[in-house]
This record gives structure tokens, sequence and C-alpha cells, in this order.
């Protein structure tokens, strides 16, 4: 599970979050490019490549997006509060 604490700073305010790359539980993002490539409305990359939540969802089907890119994250940066 994304560890709340380690939140990216360009995450913007609401219950979904992605972790900062130096997140000290090891699941900082890893810059794979899943979320990012997949729900592009969603998130966004910093200029290392590491994804941030650039809009929350509010839809059942825009949540329904965004849950799918926190399972398929292969390090669990995604969360949810």
């Amino acid at each position: 599970m994304a560890n709340a604490k380690a939140k990216h700073k360009l995450n913007v305010a609401g219950q979904w979050f992605a972790t900062d790359p130096d997140d000290d539980n090891g699941e900082g993002c890893i810059a794979c490019n899943v979320c990012y490539t997949s729900a592009p409305d969603f998130f966004k990359e910093d200029e290392d490549g590491n994804a941030y939540v650039h809009k929350q969802p509010v839809t059942t089907e825009e949540i329904e997006l965004v849950k799918e890119q926190m399972e398929s994250c292969p390090v669990n940066s995604i969360g949810h509060e």
C-alpha cells in the first residue's frame, strides 16, 4: 500500500496520490510510465519521469480508471485515503 506520508509534492489535493520516488518504505515511484500513459487525464510526470496526480477522479468511470492504475503499479506508489 502506498505510503501516505511520502506523497509527491506535485499531487493535487484529494483522496488519490502518488508517492515521492524517495519514499523510505520502498514504495516510491520508479518512473515506469504505466499510469501517466494509461490515464493521462489524471497522472502526469515530473521532470524526472516520476508520476503525480494531476487531477482527482470524480465520476465512477474515472475512479475505476485510477483504481486500475493503482492495481497496475509495480511498486504500489499510487494510493487512496
